[in-house]
Formats: structure tokens, sequence, C-alpha cells
């Protein structure tokens, strides 16, 4: 059943007119019809329907055929490099993709993950690429030529660290299917040898790449049965514990929002807080967990609610109060660039929400003077500024001309 066909018979059941539903939604008739009509919308207007109705948002999602993919000019040989050490070809024997050209060494190999996990925080994609496919093929060929025993299993372990890296480099870049393989790799790799905390970072990261799918059931799902396996004793925890736990409540919600389900994201709100703040700061181990945790980032998270729901009020009233003030952040450490920079997208949609423009385009700037190939591949940021080109009744500024060339985005 299509979309629009799930929404008119949503509305038709609850008893209400288009006019009805759209007042009820807070947005116009015309957009009801469109949607009525088989137009396209984003997640963000289907869950202000799904809300209006008082149904889940994943509960309006069309299982009719896609459209026809079109792929952009020289989008179709990118990543090939990867696509073949991650995916290589499958026949009656098991052979290794190319014979490693010298012996592997397990610590070297982990400091390669290490030094591309960083260069990934550092908004460093394109090396991340080029990096990875030699990554996959030493990792792979780390396990195929080792003993059983110690050695095998730490090849293993290697091999789990090589394809969560890759899957939340390919989640970040929007290669979904391909993330999704790189992920499953690495969670089985590390359930195989017994490694839970590490077979829990990938379904964080899991967790998350079903949310950029918008499979918002399944990622809530996901995340709160893993979350009562790992749950710690807050007494004896340790700090990587506390922080894949709290990442998986974050995961929790933030399916649960999406999912117009805020009871249970406020109830996993609460959870991740009580996580952090038995950490006390924010927290990094990229061996031990997915990404950064703490006090800031649940609070940055918690805004993030907000934003969805459209309360830029209550966006702005918190954007540089509490955890992430200028001096909470001196004194709790910072978040993860992805999660801070996310934060003050948020914060730029709230001023574009009320008409301040230049304040949003303030807080672009500063995102793209620090992370600019991050900044273009985030949907939000192109909405912004599509926004901004639409609203504003003034003469662009060079700035929001500059900004529109970088994100791609015609008036």
């Amino acid at each position: 059943m299509s979309l629009s066909d799930n929404i008119r018979n949503h509305r038709r059941r609850v008893g209400l007119s288009q006019e009805g539903l759209a007042e009820e939604a807070g947005l116009s008739v015309g957009v009801v019809r469109k949607v009525e009509q088989g137009g396209n919308v984003q997640v963000e207007t289907i869950r202000m329907l799904a809300r209006a109705l008082g149904t889940t948002t994943s509960s309006l999602f069309a299982t009719e055929a896609p459209d026809p993919v079109r792929v952009n000019a020289g989008d179709g040989p990118k990543l090939t490099e990867l696509r073949r050490a991650l995916m290589p070809p499958v026949g009656l024997v098991e052979t290794l993709a190319a014979e490693p050209e010298q012996e592997i060494s397990l610590p070297a190999l982990q400091r390669d993950i290490e030094d591309q996990h960083a260069l990934y925080r550092s908004d460093r994609y394109d090396s991340v690429a080029k990096k990875l496919p030699g990554i996959l093929r030493a990792a792979e060929a780390a396990v195929v030529l080792s003993d059983d025993g110690g050695d095998r299993r730490q090849a293993v372990i290697t091999r789990a660290r090589a394809f969560l890296l890759t899957g939340k480099y390919l989640t970040q870049v929007r290669r979904y299917d391909l993330a999704y393989h790189a992920l499953s790799r690495g969670i089985q790799d590390a359930r195989s040898v017994g490694e839970v905390q590490l077979a829990t970072n990938g379904v964080v990261g899991m967790g998350w790449l079903l949310l950029r799918q918008d499979r918002f059931d399944e990622a809530e799902h996901l995340a709160t049965v893993t979350a009562d396996e790992v749950e710690p004793r807050m007494s004896s925890a340790l700090p990587e514990q506390l922080a894949v736990w709290g990442e998986l409540l974050q995961r929790v919600a933030s399916a649960a929002i999406r999912n117009n389900r805020p009871d249970v994201a406020g109830e996993a709100r609460r959870m991740a807080t009580t996580a952090a703040s038995a950490l006390g700061r924010e927290h990094m181990d990229f061996a031990r967990h997915w990404g950064t945790f703490g006090p800031v980032t649940a609070e940055t998270k918690a805004i993030e609610d907000l934003s969805l729901i459209g309360d830029a009020r209550g966006v702005l009233s918190r954007a540089d109060d509490g955890p992430v003030s200028g001096k909470a952040l001196k004194k709790l450490g910072r978040p993860s660039p992805n999660n801070w920079d996310r934060h003050r997208l948020d914060v730029a949609r709230a001023h574009v929400l009320l008409g301040a423009h230049q304040d949003a385009m303030d807080e672009l700037a500063g995102i793209k003077a620090s992370a600019p190939e991050w900044l273009r591949h985030q949907t939000m940021a192109r909405r912004i500024v599509q926004d901004i080109l639409q609203r504003r009744k003034r003469t662009l500024t060079q700035d929001m001309r500059d900004m529109a060339t970088h994100l791609e985005v015609s008036g």
C-alpha cells in the first residue's frame, strides 16, 4: 500500500477531513493534498501527520516498489576499491582476494585502524576511503593465515574493528547497503570470539544505520533488547560499559521520538542521562565503545528531540546553557565533532524557523570552517539553506550564496 493510501485511510478512520488533518498537524492543506495525491514529502512531514493521526511514523510508510534510482554522473565508480575489499567475489572455494605482499603485523594493523578513526573524526573522509581497502584486505589475510588459538582470536578481533570502522564511515557517507554489510560482519566477528563489548559497539552502529534508513521500529527494538542484555551494575561498571549502554539508550530515544513515541523516548533519555552522570564527563575510547559519550552528548541529544518536534524556542533556550555551555565544556569535555556539529545544525534550524536567517548562517559558517566535508553530507544543512533561499525577502548575502554553492543547493 502506498504512503498516500496509508495517510488517507488513517485520516478517514479518525474522522478528519484534509483541512482538519492539516490543522491538527500544523501543516497547510496544500501539503496534505500533495501527500494524498502521491507527491514526495520529507520524513519530518510524515512524522507530523502521524502525530496528528495518533499513530507511529512507521505505520504510514509505503510498501510499494521504489522509484527508479538515478545515479549522478560519476557516482557509480566511487568507492570501487572499498567495495572490492569489503565484498569480494564468492565462489565454491574460499581463497584470498589477493595474496599479502608482506607479513601481516597485527599491532601495526591495529594502529592503522586507530589512525583512520582519528582521520574520520577529523573530517578526512577522502583519506579514510583510500586507506580502508588495504586495511580490510590485510585484516582478512590476517585471519585466513592465522593458526588456531590466541593469534587467530586477535586477528578476528582486529578484523571486527576494521569492519566496524568501515561501517561507520559508509553510514556517514550514506552508502547504507555497504554499511550494513560491514557492520554485520563486524558484529558477527566480535560475537564469534566472545567480545561482547565490541559486538555491542557494532549494534550501536547498526542502530544509527537503521535510523538513517527510517527503520524506527527496528532501531528501537534492537537497541532496547541489547541495552537490556548489557545493562551494567552502576556501582562497579567500567567507563566503556556505561558509555556503550548510554549510546544504546540514545538510539532507543532517537528512534522513539521520530516514531511518535514520546513517553518511550523520554524514559530512554532519562536513563541515558543517568549513565552520563555516572561517567561524570565525556568519555571516548574507540577500541572500547562506538564514540564519545557523557553529560554533554546526552544534553545535545535531548535538545535534538526538541528540534525534531519543532520546538525552536526550546532549542535556543538550552542551546548554550547547562551542560553545553562554554564553561561546562571546559569542565565536562567536548562531545565528538559529529555530535557537536549536529547540535549546531539543530540550533541553525531553530533560527531559520524563527526567521533569524543570519544567525542560522553564522552557525553553518562555523561548521563549514571546521568540518566542510561532513557538512556536505548533511541533508539537514541543505534543507536549512533551501529554507533561507525560499523565505528570505532581502537580497542574499555573499555568505549565503557561497554556502548554497558548497552544499549544491539551487534557489
